[in-house]
């Protein structure tokens, strides 16, 4: 007789929609605590890195280790869920988060600071490299699209809700108090993954097939991989934008040209990821329905709208306008990008695949800041938008003219119907 029975209580009953769907609750709920602890110390890293002296060159650096250590670990990200586990890789990439935040709210000198930062990334890349692959694991091409729409939804509402307890803790408690709060979060999306979230490597014949190949090698055959590069290249100039463009210039053009003060700033810069999350999941439905190409071209040209309205926005009305073009091309394209480099995986290399597309893409990550921070100095802040949106909606013409499309959702009625009509005709 069963516990259950003998205590006299009902059986447990799991509802048929978790059944389903247990995958992708946990690893949207390891993301989403996962960017909310990143979210709470995006407002706090200028101002705790100035808290050491250091120059605002030196303070931009603080955010561009953090793009580079992403960068770095995205690879061995990969390999290592590959070869452990996609559980295992989520649960390193916890751990190092929560140690490398640990560190910077200890740092006696900007120097260890810089090394925290470079190990959270570490661990912030392992997560969503991770995380990216799990899903890519368990989805279909039919519901890819609106799959990862849901992942870019719970990752808009970590980034967009985090500043706001992360300030406040700051106030509060401190300039520390966020990256202590983010060791803990990290260190409970560790336990999560090994706790509730199930095992998603491909297993057997699958895994047989991977093991052909070791995942160096898996990296370089993918690195060939045309459509996998072209939808890296447009996923890369997404981040190079986002974080050379919106994060850096248009602050300093809102402040000097347009006279917004720090608030009206961080309210449209808000709207951005409110916007985006609203948008995200619709914009999903329509990649499985419509195909991706159709999706993701389009966002890079309301991404260039988005910087020509931020380079010549004359009043903060103008600017908001800016904000919700730019939060509209995030939210359509947000997760379309990694719907295709799913599909575009060669068979049994998912997880290289997947870790080659965020190399590329993280690139963007690093580079952005620096180039467009240095372009700004020689040519001025408004050329230099102008420039970039010229750059992001070339790269979107590029991927419309040179990549395949990888689903249609009537192709695949299409071809049901076909092979039907041929085994009545059998």
């Amino acid at each position: 007789m069963s516990r259950t029975r003998t205590l006299g209580l009902p059986p447990v009953r799991i509802a048929p929609w978790y059944r389903k769907y247990r995958v992708l609750v946990w690893i949207s709920t390891i993301v989403g605590i996962n960017q909310l602890g990143f979210g709470s110390i995006v407002p706090v890293v200028p101002l705790y890195a100035q808290a050491f002296g250091v120059t605002e060159a030196l303070i931009g650096l603080a955010i561009a280790v953090y793009g580079l250590a992403r960068f770095t670990s995205s690879a061995p990200a990969g390999w290592l869920a590959d070869r452990s586990g996609r559980r295992w890789s989520l649960f390193l990439g916890g751990m190092l988060t929560a140690l490398g935040n640990l560190i910077c709210a200890l740092a006696p000198t900007y120097g260890v600071f810089l090394l925290g930062r470079f190990v959270s990334g570490s661990g912030a890349s392992m997560v969503l490299t991770a995380g990216q692959i799990v899903l890519a694991d368990i989805t279909e091409p039919a519901t890819r699209g609106r799959t990862m729409a849901i992942y870019q939804t719970v990752f808009f509402f970590g980034v967009g809700f985090g500043p706001i307890p992360g300030g406040l803790l700051a106030q509060y408690g401190g300039l520390a108090m966020p990256f202590w709060v983010y060791a803990v979060v990290g260190t409970l999306v560790a336990f999560l993954a090994l706790w509730r979230l199930p095992e998603t490597r491909p297993a057997d014949t699958s895994a047989a097939r991977e093991r052909e190949f070791v995942f160096g090698q898996q990296l370089l055959r993918v690195l060939r991989h045309r459509p996998l590069v072209l939808i890296s290249l447009v996923t890369f100039g997404n981040f190079f934008a986002r974080t050379g463009a919106l994060f850096t210039l248009v602050p300093l053009r809102a402040e000097r040209e347009i006279g917004l003060n720090p608030s009206q700033i961080g309210f449209g810069l808000a709207a951005v990821s409110v916007v985006s999350l609203l948008m995200a999941y619709p914009a999903g439905v329509l990649v499985d329905t419509f195909g991706r190409k159709v999706v993701i071209a389009p966002a890079t040209l309301f991404s260039g709208l988005g910087l020509i309205g931020f380079a010549f926005a004359p009043s903060y009305f103008w600017f908001l306008v800016a904000c919700v073009v730019w939060a509209m091309a995030s939210g359509i394209g947000g997760g379309a990008p990694a719907a295709y480099a799913a599909d575009v995986a060669p068979p049994g290399m998912t997880a290289a695949a997947m870790s080659a597309y965020r190399m590329l893409s993280e690139f963007g990550y690093v580079v952005g800041p620096t180039l467009l921070g240095l372009a700004a100095e020689f040519l001025g802040i408004r050329p230099t938008l102008v420039m970039t949106a010229i750059g992001i909606v070339s790269l979107g013409a590029l991927f419309w003219l040179a990549a395949p499309e990888t689903y249609r959702k009537s192709q695949q009625v299409r071809g049901r119907e076909h092979s039907e009509a041929l085994s009545g005709r059998d």
